[in-house]
């Protein structure tokens, strides 16, 4: 029977999708991406699941490309980009598609493609003893899966630069200080702070945080006219929605919303 390089752990309307490689530092294979394809195929298809949790096994989040997991041999080696455009980059953009929060939970390090895979997630928190790290430069290539565009977003071009360039690791506290993560917290407290936000946000309106995943997104490279009709036409769809009626009757009644998500 094939081991599993992904765990999938769904209770209480939360999925946690681990990676599970850690005597590698959960860096990514073939085999992992499928698994990965697998539990987000489950997550994108049971109503029940009203937000995920990423995280990695042992001591790392995940360290990026398996390096053992590529061909260096003369006149076969392994092109990566199309390696990317078969994984990376479809994963990517599912992650940011999916109409579900998800919260990277980053313990140890996160390098290279790691880094860019916490980063697409909507919350990220990070253990005091983690590091971002844009490692790509360190063997000569460029910030992929997302990196280029998001580390500019998140933290100006100038650091974005700086941490592309010289491919240095930042350090969880840095990374709350400088916007790129939500919030860092002490290591032994990091459960209890990924499992409670977690449980906050499947108890909330889902497509409501959807429509804000959405819309927060599209505003990267909206124009603020398309961005004002885009806000118009989500009102209309969430106005009409379960949640929006029971929000609303639980605030006239001055009572807790007992949201469904739908």
């Amino acid at each position: 029977m094939e081991d599993r390089t992904v765990r999938l752990e769904v209770s209480g309307g939360i999925a946690r999708i681990i990676l599970d490689r850690p005597d590698k530092l959960n860096a990514f294979s073939r085999t992992m991406h499928a698994h990965l394809r697998g539990a987000m195929d489950r997550v994108e298809r049971d109503d029940a699941i009203r937000a995920v949790v990423l995280a990695g096994a042992g001591r790392a989040f995940c360290a990026g490309q398996d390096l053992a997991d590529l061909s260096f041999e003369p006149g076969n080696m392994t092109d990566l980009g199309e390696l990317i455009h078969e994984n990376f980059n479809p994963l990517i953009r599912r992650l940011r598609a999916l109409p579900k929060p998800i919260v990277a939970r980053v313990a140890g390090i996160a390098a290279g493609a790691g880094a860019s895979l916490a980063l697409a997630c909507d919350i990220v928190i990070a253990g005091r003893g983690a590091s971002f790290l844009q490692a790509f430069v360190n063997i000569g290539l460029v910030p992929d899966s997302g990196s280029t565009w998001l580390l500019p977003q998140r933290v100006g071009h100038a650091r974005a630069m700086g941490l592309a360039m010289l491919g240095e690791r930042l350090t969880a506290e840095r990374a709350e200080q400088w916007g790129l993560i939500w919030k860092c917290v002490d290591d032994e407290a990091l459960d209890a702070e990924v499992d409670g936000l977690a449980a906050k946000l499947a108890a909330m309106p889902t497509r409501a945080l959807a429509a804000i995943k959405q819309s927060i997104g599209a505003a990267q490279t909206n124009t603020l006219d398309a961005q004002l009709d885009l806000e118009r036409d989500l009102q209309h769809e969430l106005g009409a929605s379960h949640d929006y009626s029971e929000g609303v009757n639980a605030f006239l009644e001055k009572r807790k919303p007992a949201f469904t998500g739908r």
